[in-house]
């Protein structure tokens, strides 16, 4: 015998709701209507669905389901979703291990939440996890000595990852941005000799440079930690043979500001490798080069026009091309703060001229020459002037010659390349070298907005050098983030077509993103964020560790549902947030 509740429709007027008995007597079956349920309310109707089903009728939902753990989880499924795509796991060793997975974890909490290796370590074990990151690897408890010898592994399998992120972005004759940067290391137990750190002695802090080595379009493809006292001319060599050797690549065009890629890197490095590059001549090789002369190219700087770009030929730069370029808003800015510090080196002036008279006792000639060496150039501008001690009395007055002269190079700027203008335009090479904004912009994320490598909490040398690659990768994660969530971020996502009639111009923002600056919401209606605190937002979905009043001892995951901002950012990397939970 069983009961059941069955529905019996009524033609035009309400169903019947009937309770029915099934027996079973020789093979037939026989029915009956053991009670008319139809006055009943709809819910106590399910509760008896619900009971004669073997089920259980609780009076709330708390009753019937019971959150046992609740992990941030958005964030962390948005980057191991990107991380899949990207093959990450695999780009950091092709066989599963213990310190793959807990590299994988350190890039992506870099990302999160960027502490020092044990603040990591805690993040990630289950007792005292922040985030899913830990539970959805399956990592178990993490120690930070783990996370330390993890740095280890990664620096061994540096020049193999560096080496496939060169394959992956860099592709026939390109260019290849590289420029350097420093950090400063924390903790009195850092050993100063054994990696030739250098000290800042104005912050009482040891150093380090690292070079960063970018694709055209900025993408991280490589970096290498140097001394702190290394020059970074010296740097450039070292980079040149891992391109050559490592990536097997000799058709490339190196972009380096004036500083990086000089006249002695050039003669020493670049030519004999037969490589080409991308640079810029220092103020005082300009200064060179407007002067006239018989050996000397003519550069009238009357005829230079404001946002214009003119090629011109030096005898001084044999086999190079030299493009001039003034920009106008640069001059302007460069005269004022000109102005600005000279008021300020006369106020000093001033101020030291009035204690003088004050006080004629006080002064004596050597007393007035130190302190005059101090205030003078204080604001670099002691150069400008004109002064005087004789005795107790100061004088000074401005070289307004010197001052006019240093203030016709103001926004001046001459772009040099080695490459011809059938492979490289006249308009192409002053945008790659403006390209170099790229790698400044990858050091500000990898040193302050989001992933903070300094202070350097690591001592040993592998541990340094994996600690700076963890970063890199970390940002390498980041540059394809912010590529695919561009629609729900503050910056351009479909830059307008360059209309311009010189590269020097000021680019333009489209339509798209200057309604997004100025509403602060997309074209849904969605509002607009930074990369920071739209992943916080994401981290407002959660995974929970959920269990049922009747099964206490068997929990399940159940992830929370989606806001409008989230499901459309899960949208923009086509990643599904249900697939998230594992991997």
């Amino acid at each position: 015998m069983s009961l059941y509740v069955e529905t019996i429709p009524n033609r035009n007027s309400p169903p019947a709701i009937l309770l029915r008995e099934s027996t079973c007597t020789r093979g037939k079956i026989t029915r009956r209507t053991v009670a008319n349920l139809s006055r009943l309310p709809a819910d106590v109707v399910d509760s008896i669905r619900l009971l004669l089903k073997g089920g259980r009728v609780v009076s709330g939902p708390s009753e019937a389901l019971t959150v046992q753990r609740s992990w941030p989880h958005g964030h962390v499924g948005a980057l191991l979703g990107l991380c899949r795509q990207l093959g990450l796991r695999r780009l950091l060793h092709r066989h599963p291990g213990r310190s793959r997975d807990l590299a994988l974890a350190a890039i992506v909490a870099r990302l999160i939440e960027p502490a020092s290796k044990l603040a990591t370590a805690r993040a990630l074990s289950p007792d005292s996890a922040s985030t899913s990151l830990g539970p959805v690897l399956g990592l178990g408890e993490v120690t930070g000595n783990e996370l330390l010898s993890m740095c280890g592994w990664l620096s061994q399998r540096q020049r193999w990852i560096e080496q496939s992120l060169a394959h992956r972005h860099l592709k026939g004759r390109t260019l290849v941005l590289y420029d350097v940067s420093s950090s400063y290391l924390e903790g009195s137990r850092c050993p100063l000799a054994a990696f030739g750190y250098s000290r800042d002695r104005k912050k009482g802090k040891k150093q380090i440079t690292y070079g960063l080595l970018c694709a055209p379009n900025g993408c991280p493809l490589a970096i290498e930690v140097f001394a702190g006292n290394t020059a970074d001319p010296t740097t450039l060599s070292g980079q040149i043979d891992k391109v050559r050797e490592r990536f097997a690549m000799d058709q490339v065009a190196w972009v380096g500001d004036r500083g990086m890629i000089t006249s002695a890197r050039i003669r020493a490095d670049l030519k004999p490798a037969g490589l080409d590059w991308v640079s810029a001549l220092k103020t005082g090789d300009i200064r060179k080069l407007v002067r006239t002369g018989k050996t000397r190219a003519a550069l009238d700087l009357e005829t230079v026009e404001p946002d214009k770009v003119v090629e011109i030929r030096s005898p001084d730069y044999p086999g190079e091309r030299l493009m001039v370029c003034l920009n106008p808003r640069v001059r302007e800015e460069r005269a004022r703060k000109r102005e600005a510090l000279l008021q300020e080196t006369e106020q000093l002036l001033s101020a030291l001229q009035a204690s003088i008279r004050k006080k004629p006792g006080h002064w004596d000639h050597d007393r007035i020459v130190r302190r005059l060496g101090r205030d003078a150039n204080r604001f670099r501008m002691e150069k400008h002037f004109d002064l005087t001690v004789d005795g107790t009395t100061l004088q000074w007055s401005r070289k307004a010659q010197q001052i006019a002269q240093e203030a016709r190079l103001d926004g001046l700027y001459v772009i040099r390349t080695s490459l011809p203008q059938n492979t490289l335009a006249t308009d192409e090479a002053v945008a790659a070298y403006k390209s170099l904004s790229r790698v400044e912009r990858a050091f500000r994320s990898i040193k302050t907005t989001m992933l903070q490598v300094r202070p350097v909490y690591v001592y040993t040398e592998n541990h340094v050098r994996g600690h700076v690659f963890l970063c890199m990768l970390a940002y390498y994660l980041e540059w394809h983030l912010r590529q695919r969530l561009a629609p729900l971020l503050f910056q351009d996502e479909c830059p307008q077509a360059d209309e311009r009639n010189s590269p020097v111009e000021k680019a333009e923002v489209s339509p798209d993103a200057k309604n997004k600056a100025n509403s602060k919401r997309t074209a849904d209606g969605l509002p607009v964020h930074s990369l920071r605190t739209l992943l916080a937002h994401l981290g407002t979905l959660t995974l929970n560790e959920v269990t049922t009043s009747g099964q206490p001892d068997y929990p399940f995951t159940m992830l929370s549902t989606p806001t409008a901002l989230q499901a459309r950012a899960f949208e923009c990397l086509g990643v599904d947030p249900q697939k998230t939970c594992s991997m």
